[in-house]
């Protein structure tokens, strides 16, 4: 009697171990902590969207670009008067002349990975200055916008190729201390939808945070700090390309600066894939 105990006791605790949820395992196969600027991962963008009042220069001119202390700067810089601009629009205007030049970083062709976990560790002071409007976020890797370097970057916003992962976003519009997480719905015709998919989320953007998007099945789980804080349900079977990343720091409304420069401060950035 005691020894068929002994194998019901053994039978059920191996009934019990065989049911509990295994974690995903997931393995790092990119990562940069910004010790330089690599260009195997990273290229200067300049391109004039959203009616943007900033102009994007590229190799980080007047320091709208800094590598130091083992961290990535991005700025918006305040020149005092008016310069020449050479972003230009995606129907080819040229941006007329602005004092206001900043950093747009992107890992198009260097860097681009379907589905799998973006982080990155990053903060901005000062959050909710009038038109402030920092980014971490990912884009389709067949985007037709320049830089294009292959025949088959010919997809325009934000149709299926060139979908857009918004995972951080702070429009200064609605105060400071929150950010925006969402994906963008294609309305077709190169046209999107901003709002249906959008998640707006408070934290201290003065503090560094680690922002994240994760992906494995039909959701998309947008992450900070390691915690889910909206759920793109059914999101993961419509964004299925390979995607690259951006860092962006803009200005989105005229008028002065209230200081001099704004910073968006990136300690490192990851990709990681889920091992079967």
């Amino acid at each position: 009697m005691k020894r068929f105990l002994i194998l019901a006791l053994l039978f059920i605790t191996a009934c019990a171990q065989q049911s509990e949820p295994v974690a995903p395992a997931w393995e790092v196969d990119f990562f940069d902590d910004f010790d330089s600027f690599n260009p195997e991962n990273w290229q200067d963008q300049s391109i004039w969207v959203n009616d943007e009042d900033q102009c994007y220069v590229p190799d980080g001119a007047h320091g709208t670009r800094e590598v130091s202390d083992g961290t990535i700067k991005i700025r918006v810089v305040d020149l005092g008067e008016p310069v020449e601009c050479n972003s230009f629009s995606k129907t080819g205007v040229q941006h007329p002349p602005t004092a206001f030049v900043a950093g747009r970083i992107i890992s198009k062709n260097r860097q681009e990975f379907a589905k799998g976990r973006w982080v990155a560790r990053l903060r901005v002071e000062g959050s909710g200055q009038d038109g402030m409007f920092p980014a971490w976020w990912l884009l389709g890797a067949r985007n037709n916008e320049p830089p294009i370097e292959d025949e088959d970057e010919n997809i325009c916003w934000p149709e299926p190729g060139s979908g857009e992962i918004d995972i951080f976003e702070h429009h200064s519009d609605g105060g400071p201390d929150h950010y925006a997480a969402r994906t963008i719905k294609s309305t077709g015709e190169c046209q999107g939808d901003w709002q249906s998919f959008m998640h707006v989320q408070a934290a201290n953007l003065a503090e560094w945070h680690e922002y994240g998007i994760e992906w494995s099945g039909s959701d998309l789980l947008f992450t900070l700090d390691g915690e889910v804080v909206y759920t793109g349900v059914g999101e993961g079977d419509v964004i299925t390309e390979p995607l690259f990343a951006i860092l962006n720091f803009a200005k989105i409304k005229p008028g002065p600066m209230t200081s001099p420069s704004w910073t968006m401060e990136v300690d490192w950035v990851k990709h990681e894939r889920l091992v079967e």
